[in-house]
């Protein structure tokens, strides 16, 4: 029991930590390129991206599971029922939370620190630099509330995971597992650990955003 534990929490680690890095990646420049410039249709991208907030995760993990699927465009790869269709799932519910609350952060401090950059001769490029820097504590904030996101997930990682032993089982799945057969003090534990986890992982953003460390 020890073993399957250590497993399924460090494949839990894994999983949410890439998911949530991967997603931030991308999401972090497109939410401050949305937050600082003004553009045709800004408003109604905005929309959608704070709708797929409430992104279902079953449905998320319906449209990796038709595109990674033996029958879909990317079965060749043989993601299906392997970690990497599990990051690739929480990735997609990450993504629009960390765009749309960098986008938010950004738009906050755009405008004085936007004049103030260009008016000490800065190009777009140092600009967009100084505005995130400034912003960074929402942005931190963002990744946070996306691992949060990613870590107690679910439904999506079951579709796409299938919750195999030794293999793509993660915290929360095994909760469900373990509740289903009535072992009710082991899925306790089990939860214990991954708010254990969760706790630990925003201790160490928390403290990264409080230092104020440049991004």
């Amino acid at each position: 029991m020890t073993g399957d534990l250590l497993h399924v929490t460090l494949l839990s680690i894994f999983v949410s930590v890439s998911a949530t890095l991967l997603a931030s990646a991308m999401a972090v420049p497109l939410g401050t390129i949305m937050g600082l410039r003004k553009f045709r249709g800004r408003e109604v991208i905005r929309t959608v991206t704070y709708t797929l907030y409430g992104f279902p995760p079953v449905v998320a993990g319906l449209l990796i599971y038709l595109l990674i699927s033996s029958q879909g465009p990317l079965g060749s790869l043989d993601l299906l029922f392997t970690p990497t269709a599990m990051i690739l799932a929480q990735m997609v519910l990450v993504f629009p939370i960390v765009t749309g609350l960098t986008m938010s952060s950004v738009s906050q401090v755009a405008e004085d620190v936007k004049e103030t950059a260009m008016t000490l001769g800065a190009d777009r490029w140092q600009t967009a630099k100084t505005v995130l820097n400034e912003a960074r504590i929402g942005v931190i904030s963002a990744i946070m509330i996306g691992f949060g996101r990613a870590i107690a997930e679910v439904g999506a990682v079951i579709i796409v995971g299938g919750n195999i032993k030794w293999h793509t089982r993660v915290l929360t799945t095994a909760i469900v597992l373990e509740t289903r057969r009535g072992n009710f003090e082991y899925a306790l534990m089990l939860g214990v650990v991954l708010l254990s986890v969760a706790l630990f992982i925003f201790f160490i953003l928390k403290r990264y955003q409080e230092k104020g460390v440049k991004m």
